[in-house]
């Protein structure tokens, strides 16, 4: 891990232990930075603001999951290790989630899912017709939404559940496509 990797770290540690008391939205930079012990331009050399810093964490937890479909896990098990990786981080996801501020999380992560998506399905040759589209924007939405709301709610239920559940929601046409990553 380089240095520039690290810092970022640094910021999403302090981000993380500033959220165990009060809700991101609530959460000003300076004291992310306070927290961190790390200068104002040196978090702006990062990020963009507070959310950038949360959509780039959740970016890592993204690379160790759903973008490991087709790669090296199925995608129940993509979403298992999703959902898993998110119970280990309880407090940030809940609290990333409840903001829906502009660059929120909810936002963040339904466009990093479409275009996953979307790349599937033009790898496979397919070519992504106006209905197609419509399927996977949907599908995109709602399991963004219901994830959201799992995370909110207290992650009542264990990840097996919520991959079978966004499984069980992906759209016939989709679901072809999907079944064997």
């Amino acid at each position: 891990m380089n240095a520039s990797e690290k810092k970022k770290y640094q910021f999403a540690s302090a981000l993380n232990t500033l959220m165990k008391t009060q809700p991101l939205d609530k959460i000003s930079v300076t004291q992310i930075v306070e927290e961190a012990d790390v200068t104002r331009p040196t978090f702006y050399r990062h990020f963009k603001d507070k959310y950038d810093l949360v959509n780039w964490y959740f970016d890592k937890l993204a690379q160790r999951s759903f973008r490991q479909m087709g790669i090296s896990m199925s995608f129940r098990e993509g979403l298992i290790t999703k959902f898993r990786l998110m119970q280990e981080e309880k407090i940030f996801f809940r609290s990333s989630f409840l903001s829906e501020n502009q660059n929120c999380l909810i936002d963040y992560d339904y466009e990093c899912i479409y275009q996953f998506y979307s790349e599937v399905i033009k790898q496979k040759g397919i070519p992504m017709e106006e209905d197609m589209d419509f399927l996977l924007r949907m599908y995109c939405r709602g399991s963004i939404y219901m994830t959201a709301e799992w995370a909110r709610n207290g992650m009542k239920i264990s990840p097996e559940q919520m991959a079978d559940r966004l499984s069980a929601a992906v759209p016939p046409k989709l679901f072809e496509l999907f079944k064997n990553l």
